[in-house]
C-alpha cells in the first residue's frame, strides 16, 4: 500500500490536510469530553449542549456547499485558512465563556464555521483535482486526518481538563489550530491543478444554478446524499457527541473514556486508509454497502457495555474499522458518478446531508437521554439506519473512476 503521489504539491495536499482535520475533528470531540463538567460547573442540562452540538453541525451544513463551490473555482487554500481562522477563535471564547448564548456563539456560531470548512469534502476535493493515480488511497490518507489524529490530541485534552481546566484545554487548541494555520499559509499551494488546467473533468461545466440542478437530478446523488444522512446520525451525531458521555454514564472516568475514544479514532485511521486502498480495487458500492452494515452491528456490542471496559474497548475497535471509512469511497463515487468538475459542490450538498443527520442525532440523543436516563433507543434506532444505508447503497452500479458524467 505505497502512495506515489506525483509531485511535492500532492504531498503537501495530503499532509497539510491531513493534520488540519485532526485539529478540527479534535475541537469538535472536546465538546463530548467536557459535557458532563459543564452541567456539573455550569448547570447546562444534556439537552442543551446536545443543542449546541446539533447547532453546530446546522452551520456546517449550512456552508458545506458554498465551501465545495469554492474549492472548485478557488482550490482549498483560501477555504482552510478561514475555516482555521473561525476555529481558533471560536476556541478562544469557548474558553473564556460563563454565558450559555456567549457559548452558543462560540462553539455552534465561530468555531462551527471552522468546522464547515476545514472538513472532509474541502480535502477530499483538494486531492482529486491534484493526484492522478491511487485517488482513493490519497483521500484515506488525507481525510483520516479527522479521526487518526485525535488518538494524540483527545487523550491529551483529557489529561489537561483532569489535570488543570477544561477551559485550558480550548485555549490549547487555539493556539494549536493558529500554527497549523501559519503552515497552511506557508506551505499550502495556492491554486490546484483542478482550478488551472483545461481538462473537462476538471472543470465546472455551468453557472451555480445550472450545476446545482443537473447534480440534484440524478439518482446517484440521491443515494450518496441519504447515505450520508444516515452515516453522519450513526458518526458525527450519536458517537462523536454521545459516546464520552455514554463511557462516563457506564462508570468510566475521563481518561478511559477517553483512551477508549482515542483507540476508535487510531483504528478509524486504519480503516480509512484501507477503505481508500480498497475504493481503487473493488466494487464501491459493494464495499461501501457492507460498511454500513457492519456499523449497525457495532451498535447492537455498544448496547451491551455494561460496566466492563474490554467491551468498550472490543466496541472502539469494531466501530472505528467501520467509521469514517466512508469518506474516501463516498468521494470516489461522487467524482465517478457525478462529475470531478463539480465534485466540491456536489460532496459539499451531500456534507452537508451528513450535518443534518448529525445534528438529528446529537440533539434527539440528548433528549432522550433527559426522558429516559439511557441511551438505548438511541443505539437501536443507529442499528437500523445503519442497514437500511447499506441496502440503499447496494441499489448503485458501479462506474470507471476516471470518467466525469455530469451532464448539462
Amino acid at each position: 500500500m505505497t502512495l506515489k503521489p506525483q509531485n511535492k504539491t500532492a504531498a503537501l495536499i495530503i499532509g497539510l490536510s491531513f493534520v488540519a482535520l485532526a485539529l478540527t475533528f479534535s475541537a469538535r470531540a472536546a465538546l463530548g469530553l467536557v459535557m458532563p463538567i459543564l452541567e456539573q460547573e455550569l448547570g447546562w442540562s444534556r439537552s442543551f449542549t446536545s443543542g449546541a452540538a446539533a447547532g453546530a453541525l446546522l452551520v456546517m451544513a449550512a456552508i458545506a456547499p458554498f465551501g465545495g463551490r469554492l474549492v472548485d473555482k478557488q482550490g482549498a487554500r483560501a477555504i482552510l485558512l478561514i475555516g482555521l481562522g473561525a476555529l481558533a477563535a471560536g476556541c478562544f471564547l469557548v474558553a473564556a465563556t460563563v454565558n450559555p448564548i456567549a457559548f452558543l456563539l462560540a462553539f455552534s456560531g465561530i468555531a462551527a464555521v471552522g468546522f464547515g470548512l476545514v472538513a472532509t469534502h474541502v480535502v477530499s476535493t483538494a486531492v482529486e483535482q491534484e493526484v492522478k493515480t491511487d485517488r482513493g488511497l490519497a483521500t484515506g490518507i488525507a481525510t483520516s486526518g479527522s479521526t487518526g489524529g485525535q488518538f494524540i490530541f483527545v487523550p491529551l485534552l483529557a489529561v489537561l481538563i483532569s489535570a488543570y481546566d477544561w477551559r485550558l484545554a480550548f485555549v490549547a487548541l487555539g493556539i494549536g489550530t493558529l500554527v497549523v494555520m501559519g503552515c497552511v499559509f506557508r506551505w499550502f499551494p495556492k491554486t490546484t491543478k483542478g482550478t488551472t488546467d483545461g481538462s473537462a473533468a476538471n472543470r465546472s461545466t455551468g453557472t451555480l444554478w445550472r450545476d446545482l440542478t443537473s447534480i440534484l437530478k440524478l439518482p446517484a446523488f440521491q443515494i450518496l446524499f441519504w447515505s450520508y444522512f444516515i452515516c453522519g446520525y450513526t458518526t458525527s451525531g450519536v458517537i462523536e457527541t454521545h459516546f464520552l458521555p455514554y463511557a462516563a454514564f457506564c462508570g468510566f472516568g475521563p481518561v478511559p473514556s477517553a483512551t477508549a475514544y482515542g483507540l476508535l479514532s487510531a483504528i478509524n485511521l486504519v480503516g480509512m486508509i484501507l477503505a481508500g486502498w480498497l475504493t481503487d480495487r473493488v466494487n464501491r458500492p459493494l464495499l461501501l454497502g457492507m460498511i454500513y452494515l457492519v456499523r449497525g452491528l457495532t451498535f447492537v456490542i455498544l448496547l451491551n457495555v455494561g460496566a466492563s471496559f474490554e467491551t468498550l474497548i472490543f466496541f472502539s475497535i469494531l466501530f472505528g474499522l467501520v467509521d469514517y471509512s466512508t469518506v474516501p469511497v463516498t468521494a470516489s463515487l461522487v467524482a465517478s458518478h457525478i462529475g470531478r468538475g463539480v465534485m466540491g459542490l456536489a460532496f459539499g450538498l451531500i456534507s452537508a446531508g451528513h450535518q443534518i443527520g448529525a445534528a438529528a442525532g446529537a440533539y434527539f440523543g440528548g433528549v432522550l437521554f433527559d426522558l429516559y436516563a439511557q441511551y438505548d433507543w438511541v443505539w437501536w434506532s443507529s442499528v437500523w439506519l445503519a442497514v437500511c444505508a447499506g441496502a440503499l447503497v447496494f441499489l448503485m452500479k458501479d462506474k470507471p473512476q476516471d470518467r466525469c458524467l455530469l451532464q448539462v
